[in-house]
């Protein structure tokens, strides 16, 4: 009997849960996709019902299984990719979930961080994490569930709870019921998105915790991005299969792009936008507002990459269909913009949950400016979507700057994924804004390969990352195009622009 090659890539994402069926050279074949619910308890506060996450990534498990005409025993194994720092504390015996799941772009615990920095121990985080003391990560958001959730501290002490990010909650799901009982563990990626983690030693921080406040014992095991962490409980997809791969979603993505060495570099254009330049083993600080994270990590050995995080990218096209009911789907947002030359003036800031890097201002809140009597929905649909390429340009620039203090290049070239990459009205102006091409790969579903691609290496499908490279295929290339101080004026607008969603 021969061996199965094809890997099954589960994709928990902000918006919406996928799995893709990959066959050996990176090719999907067959997806399935259900989103689910988007909760605001108050302005700023996003949450999503963790069951729903996971009954929804089970289905579409096993939608993509039975599109594919595959079973459980055709598949290598699974690669898990997930929206990375939302938190969810469940209870370890019953498995039933303490709270919703505080998603990454929630703002709540704005006021915790605040607290920590006037403590003076903003450094001491940055040093230890690589991060900055910001509500967009994991540690605060569990702390304020201990601290408002009834009981859940004392039960916490009591290690009757179990925190994780969403890879560890689907772990914990995936494996109920197997020999040994549910897994308990997450990747050096997540791991080290929670303000928790040393990102040097890769261990969890004894002194961050108790600043803090968080028992040891809620903590899952942290091990290598590529490594088997356990099987399915066989009546799940109908046999158990082998997880052999998990990371967050954009170490993923940098890893699906065949970035595995340092100053390559790729953008992510999700429901937010991410970054991230590999910087090889060296851990390398940011002096321009990016932070210092671990890369998807096929070994024990170490990887690190700098990142820089739009909040809100492709949600602004959400918003505008949902909030502003300006189009019908999200797709129309293209014909829209283009029924206009340029945005006519307009400025659109999407700072509706904060602005990140560079920025990190997370009392900022949206602007649209410019605006005149001749000013249209279409040049405001058109200004939205050039805001995901004006906040990307922004990153970038920190992120050559970074590079050169450190001895390297600035970025040469820009490879891009995610669902808003499709569009090459917005490819275009992201490459004359950077003046570097910007390349799409064949692929656009990185992230999700970049976890088949982890799975498949853990399992022998692949002998190694010089194979990986060699997958790895461009679909088309953007040539900058506008002039140096046109584009130089285009970032002064949007520079002001930017001094405008922040209260004086």
């Amino acid at each position: 009997m021969t061996q199965p090659t094809h890997l099954l890539a589960l994709d928990q994402g902000t918006s919406s849960s996928r799995s893709i069926v990959f066959d050996r050279s990176g090719r999907i074949v067959a997806m399935a996709q259900r989103e689910f619910r988007q909760i605001y308890p108050q302005p700023g506060w996003v949450e999503h019902d963790p069951t729903e996450l996971w009954t929804t990534q089970l289905a579409t498990a096993r939608e993509a299984l039975a599109a594919a005409t595959l079973t459980a025993r055709d598949i290598a194994a699974i690669g898990i990719t997930n929206q990375r720092e939302t938190t969810v504390v469940w209870n370890r015996r019953t498995g039933e979930p303490l709270h919703n799941a505080i998603v990454w772009q929630d703002r709540r615990t704005a006021a915790t961080c605040s607290a920590l920095r006037e403590r003076g121990l903003e450094d001491l985080f940055r040093q230890r994490t690589g991060l900055l003391l910001d509500p967009y990560f994991s540690g605060t958001k569990l702390k304020w569930i201990l601290d408002q959730v009834p009981g859940a501290r004392a039960a916490a002490e009591r290690g009757e709870l179990a925190f994780g990010t969403v890879d560890s909650w689907l772990l914990w799901q995936l494996t109920r019921g197997q020999p040994g009982g549910p897994v308990h563990a997450t990747d050096i990626s997540n791991a080290s998105r929670t303000l928790m983690l040393n990102v040097h030693t890769g261990e969890w921080d004894d002194e961050l915790l108790t600043l803090l406040d968080v028992p040891r014992e809620l903590l899952p095991q942290v091990l290598p991005s590529s490594h088997l962490y356990g099987h399915t409980q066989s009546d799940l997809l109908g046999a158990p299969i082998a997880i052999g791969g998990v990371a967050g979603d954009q170490q993923n993505a940098l890893f699906g792009q065949a970035c595995f060495q340092a100053g390559l570099a790729k953008n992510t254009y999700g429901t937010g936008c991410f970054m991230l330049m590999h910087t090889g083993a060296a851990c390398q600080a940011s002096a321009h507002g990016l932070i210092t994270t671990r890369a998807a990590q096929p070994s024990a050995l170490a990887q690190f990459a700098l990142e820089g995080s739009v909040f809100i990218g492709g949600a602004v096209v959400q918003w505008l269909r949902d909030g502003l009911h300006a189009i019908d789907s999200s797709a129309a947002v293209q014909t829209l913009a283009e029924s206009v030359p340029d945005s006519g003036g307009v400025m659109f800031v999407p700072a509706f949950t904060g602005l990140g890097a560079p920025y990190w201002q997370p009392e900022a809140r949206g602007a649209i400016v410019g605006l005149s009597r001749g000013s249209t929905v279409a040049h405001i649909a058109r200004a939205a979507l050039e805001s995901i390429a004006f906040q990307s340009a922004s990153l970038l620039q920190a992120m050559s700057r970074d590079a050169v203090a450190a001895g390297g290049a600035p970025v040469a070239e820009l490879r891009v994924d995610g669902g808003a990459c499709v569009s090459d009205l917005l490819m275009q102006f992201q490459a004359d804004l950077l003046g570097i091409p910007v390349v799409r790969p064949q692929v656009i579903e990185t992230t999700a390969l970049g976890a088949a691609y982890l799975a498949g290496l853990s399992c022998g499908v692949y002998a190694g990352l010089d194979e990986l490279r060699g997958l790895w295929q461009a679909e088309r290339r953007f040539e900058p195009r506008m002039a140096p101080e046109q584009v130089a004026e285009l970032m002064g607008r949007w520079a002001h622009a930017v001094r405008q969603t922040v209260a004086p």
